[in-house]
């Protein structure tokens, strides 16, 4: 099922400004709105509610049209679009969906924002149960349930630069290091974009942005792609409080759909991502990663309420005009 009414307004808002690496932020003196991080643990925890959003599923067929049903009260009946798209995958046909929400669609000066909303169809870094799906309370789950936040804060306080969130399917498909099956929806997306010429100034992805102790060094490609974004965003969350939730620190460079999308689009995109870099340089994601054990028992609304309090800032006043 494909949902076309976005379409007309998309058109109106591609935007007309480059994508630039060397971007500028500044103290703007605005106003900035509250996040509720009670508000973003509740939406995660309705997702985890449906079971393992895996492709193909009764739960991931439900989930789309919670999605879908929020995103339209949030931004409006004109301002949502689905993209269905059928794709074979180890010999199974999948039906995915991206889920695209636009808030001041008259601003042609726009930034992304998004997540993926799967979660995985096995746990095999789990000792006990690898060949089950998990539930994705964080990996998947956090992300979405803070720009469902997101939504409710534009919908009652217009950003002062148009924001489009997006929704990626399919990001964790893959098995074990089989990086061609995964990202299915940011590949989707950016081989086939709604409206060609979307020209955002940035985009920021959000992966594992809930769990307990999670830290967040500046991932590589994020310093590659967007280095003044990354230092501002870290700077902000030194700012307010967060220094051991934004270490001043290069982390690893981290395939995701951050980088599918750079690749594809050329948009500048950053990664805030739950990650850590072993005393001899190896990637480290959090224990529960790829495990049953990513469940609501390892959400912290803390490290939420840090994220959408260094978002909110950094969207109401940090961008210059």
């Amino acid at each position: 099922m494909i949902y076309k009414r976005m379409f007309i307004i998309l058109l109106l808002i591609v935007g007309s400004c480059t994508s630039d690496p060397g971007l500028q932020f500044q103290e703007q003196g605005r106003e900035v709105p509250e996040f509720s991080a009670e508000q973003a643990y509740q939406y995660i925890e309705e997702q985890v509610n449906f079971g393992p959003r895996v492709p193909n599923s009764e739960a991931h067929r439900k989930a789309v049209q919670y999605f879908r049903n929020h995103f339209l009260e949030t931004a409006g009946q004109q301002s949502v679009f689905v993209q269905s798209f059928q794709t074979e995958v180890y010999g199974d046909s999948l039906r995915l969906y991206n889920i695209l929400a636009s808030f001041g669609t008259d601003k042609q000066d726009r930034i992304l924002l998004a997540a993926h909303w799967d979660s995985r169809p096995r746990a095999e870094e789990d000792p006990n149960d690898p060949e089950s799906p998990i539930l994705g309370a964080d990996d998947g789950g956090s992300g979405v349930g803070v720009l469902m936040e997101l939504a409710n804060v534009f919908a009652e306080n217009e950003p002062p630069i148009g924001v489009d969130i997006i929704l990626f399917d399919g990001e964790d498909y893959g098995e074990r290091s089989d990086l061609a099956n995964y990202f299915l929806g940011s590949r989707h997306w950016g081989n086939n974009p709604p409206v060609p010429g979307y020209s955002p100034r940035f985009g920021i992805l959000l992966d594992m942005v809930g769990g307990q102790n999670a830290q967040f060094p500046k991932e590589g490609y994020s310093m590659d792609y967007a280095p003044n974004l990354v230092n501002e965003v870290w700077a902000i969350g030194r700012e307010f409080g967060y220094d051991d939730l934004f270490p001043d620190e290069i982390g690893s460079r981290i395939s995701d759909d951050h980088y599918i999308v750079e690749r594809l689009t050329g948009i500048p995109m950053i990664n805030i991502i739950h990650h850590r870099m072993s005393p001899t340089g190896e990637l480290e994601f959090p224990p529960y990663w790829h495990t049953q054990n990513d469940d609501m028992d390892i959400i912290d609304q803390e490290v939420m309420q840090a994220v959408g309090d260094v978002l909110l800032e950094l969207i109401y006043n940090r961008i210059p005009q």
